[in-house]
């Protein structure tokens, strides 16, 4: 397990390899789709560990507010899990990187981390976003994702440690290299 701690935040960043919703976390990021409905990858895992309360919740929350688009991230409460929260946001799909995809995806990890702030928690735990059916290339996510939580930390002072979850081994070591590189 890789693991820094950053000075100018007091906030440990981690990566473990592992299933994310096995995790004991104040709060856990879902990799979900547009319509919250739960789908594969890491997005069915947590919504079959959570339970039905979570697939009501989430349809509430799309009823009311439409489609989350990528970039995008709301809120649940964690049901089955060993979270009080959930966050839920939506991965760009992966269309050759000209199409604004770098942006959202670094959205994704801000806004995730900046709402889980909001709602009070102080440890979250990151998938792999749109790694898997969406497509991005997994090395560029991981750069995106720990230059975008630790751009985003200052903003999000009750946040006190950061986990990201990667499901395989190529992510892990991708975000360990990342972690114990100056």
């Amino acid at each position: 397990m890789a693991k820094i701690e950053t000075m100018k935040t007091g906030v440990t960043i981690e990566v473990i390899q592992g299933d994310i919703t096995a995790l004991e976390a104040d709060g856990i990021v879902n990799a979900a789709n547009s319509g919250l409905q739960g789908g594969g990858g890491v997005d069915g895992a947590i919504h079959r560990a959570a339970g039905p309360g979570l697939l009501a919740e989430c349809r509430a929350i799309a009823a009311r507010q439409g489609p989350c688009p990528a970039g995008e991230a709301v809120v649940s409460a964690g049901y089955n899990l060993r979270c009080k929260k959930i966050i839920h946001t939506v991965g760009p799909v992966w269309r050759g990187g000209g199409s604004g995809e770098a942006g959202r995806l670094g959205s994704c990890y801000r806004k995730s981390l900046l709402l889980a702030h909001q709602e009070g928690l102080e440890s979250l735990a990151f998938p792999n976003i749109s790694t898997g059916v969406y497509g991005y290339p997994k090395k560029p996510a991981a750069e995106i994702a720990v230059q975008a939580v630790k751009a985003a930390l200052p903003e999000a002072p009750g946040i006190t440690r950061v986990l990201f979850v990667c499901f395989d081994a190529e992510n892990y070591r991708l975000y360990q290299s990342l972690l114990e590189s100056p």
